[in-house]
């Protein structure tokens, strides 16, 4: 599990395999613990939107694909979802000026 911290949110608990992703989309190394200084916390969150929004494009192209062959499983809660209170923590620490840390 990694945890991430900001004096403006609190704490958000992630699974590691999520985390390291999210981290990486962030322009991050993935390594634990890390952080990310207040002044570069505008450019990883840039980064990590944009970076969603190339997989949740990617999602429904295999979402269609899964529908059209007839083959129903349980659904997987998405990577963007799983970004949500990561985006939220980013914005608010953009807004106060904190950094973001992670172990």
């Amino acid at each position: 599990m990694v945890t991430f911290k900001s004096q403006s949110h609190g704490d958000i608990l992630m699974f590691d395999s999520a985390a390291k992703s999210l981290l990486k989309m962030m322009g991050q190394s993935g390594n634990v613990p890390g952080a990310i200084m207040a002044a570069d916390v505008a450019a990883a969150r840039a980064s990590l939107q944009q970076k969603l929004a190339v997989d949740q494009s990617n999602e429904a192209s295999a979402s269609e694909k899964a529908d059209s062959s007839g083959n129903e499983g349980e659904a997987a809660v998405s990577l963007s979802t799983r970004a949500i209170p990561l985006l939220e923590m980013l914005q608010a620490a953009i807004a106060e000026n904190h950094d973001i840390i992670w172990e």
